[in-house]
Formats: C-alpha cells, sequence, structure tokens
C-alpha cells in the first residue's frame, strides 16, 4: 500500500513541499512496521535508510563493547534519525530497536540525496533539522560534562514524566531505560528516584513516575 499523502506532511523533510510534489515523491518513501523489541539496524552496518516514526517510538543506542547500553534519544512520531551516513556516506554511527510496535516511513540514500538535489525546501529542512540535532547533542555533552546524576535524573524527569494522573496507555521507561539515558547504572537511578519521592520531588505509583513538585526538580538543575 501507498504512503499516504497525510503521512508525508507529518514528515519535516517533506512538510514545506506543495500536495503535487508529495504526490511526485511518495513512490520513493517506503512504509515499514517494526515490532516492539525489534532492532531496526545496528551500529557499524551499511545504512540502508532514513526513517521517520509515523507511530510509535524507537530508541537510538550506543552500545561499548562491554554491552553497556547509551540511550542518545527516544525518538517519538514525526521524528526523523539515521540521517549522518545517508549524507556522509559512512556505516550507522548507532543502533535502533523499538521500544513498542511501530510504524515507520524509510528513505532510501540514493532517494534521499536526490530529494535534496531536486527540491530547494527538502535541502533547506535537511540543515534545520541537523541544526536542531546537533544544539540536542551539545546540551547532551553539558549535561554529561557539567550536570551530577541527580541534577540530570532532574532533568529527564520534568522533560519525559507526566504531571497528575498517570495515563496507562502512556510510555513507560524501566529503571535501566532511564539509567541508559542520564548515563549511569541502574542501582544509582534507583537509589536517586527513593531520595527524590522522599523530598517529594517526586511520586512512584505502579511503576510510574508522577512529578508532585517540579520546583524541587528545578532547583536541582
Amino acid at each position: 500500500m501507498a504512503v499516504t499523502i497525510e503521512a508525508l506532511k507529518k514528515v519535516p523533510y517533506f512538510a514545506p513541499l506543495t500536495e503535487a510534489e508529495l504526490k511526485q515523491i511518495r513512490t520513493q518513501i517506503q512504509e515499514k512496521k517494526i515490532a516492539k523489541g525489534e532492532i531496526l539496524f545496528s551500529e557499524g552496518e551499511e545504512c540502508r535508510a532514513l526513517f521517520c516514526v509515523s507511530s510509535g517510538r524507537i530508541k537510538i543506542v550506543k552500545i561499548s563493547p562491554e554491552g553497556k547500553e547509551q540511550i542518545l534519544r527516544i525518538m517519538e512520531a514525526g521524528e526523523t534519525f539515521n540521517e549522518v551516513p545517508i549524507f556522509d556516506g559512512g556505516p550507522n554511527p548507532s543502533s535502533a530497536q523499538a521500544l513498542e510496535d511501530s510504524v515507520l516511513l524509510s528513505v532510501s540514500r540514493e532517494s534521499m540525496q536526490d530529494l535534496v538535489t531536486r527540491y530547494p525546501a527538502v535541502s533547506a529542512a535537511v540543515i534545520r533539522t541537523f541544526a536542531e540535532k546537533l544544539r540536542y547533542l551539545t546540551r547532551m555533552v553539558e549535561d554529561f560534562s557539567f550536570r551530577s546524576v541527580t541534577a540530570r535524573l532532574a532533568k529527564h524527569l520534568l522533560e519525559a514524566a507526566t504531571p497528575g494522573p498517570a495515563d496507562p496507555s502512556g510510555p513507560r521507561l524501566t529503571q535501566q531505560d532511564i539509567a541508559a539515558m542520564v548515563g549511569t547504572a541502574r542501582e544509582v537511578v534507583s537509589r536517586a528516584l527513593k531520595n527524590l519521592e522522599a523530598r517529594g520531588a517526586i511520586r512512584i505509583d505502579r511503576n510510574r513516575i508522577l512529578i508532585a513538585n517540579p520546583e524541587i526538580l528545578r532547583e536541582l538543575l
């Protein structure tokens, strides 16, 4: 089944295009379904495509030789990933795994390079997206260089946790996932969460983390 125009409009690279232009390029974009836990690609492999999340969530990770995982980012609907090897010709710089059943849109290296050449709006969107990702990675370096584990955890909770009643259908991250995002061990995260709960900053309800007092978390930043 062909990718819909509505789906293409949600891809940052193609959103600036007219409907007529989207109809022209739709045959160059493929839809891919991936099951929870499935590895989409691995670091070091030859790059096949860049991807946009249509639905679901994908984690982008680096894995050390000892098997330690560092989550670089969790990609949500409307976000794109694996652009770097599309344009520099190198292998995948990281690995990608589905956190839940997901639907992706994929564009091959050849197709993306063709689209950048043919459509100035796509080229401009690529530059803008690369700038946003560079800014994100710069903030990540700042966090790991200058913030304590507790401060990094507080920042993550402020960005990811939901104030008020928990939504049982919403995304869940394990303590191991959180540890991999803030760059520490699961045991350290567990102790830090208990400490934040004792201070009244958060509340843990049925393995969901709820923000009880965001000001306490902000004071830690």
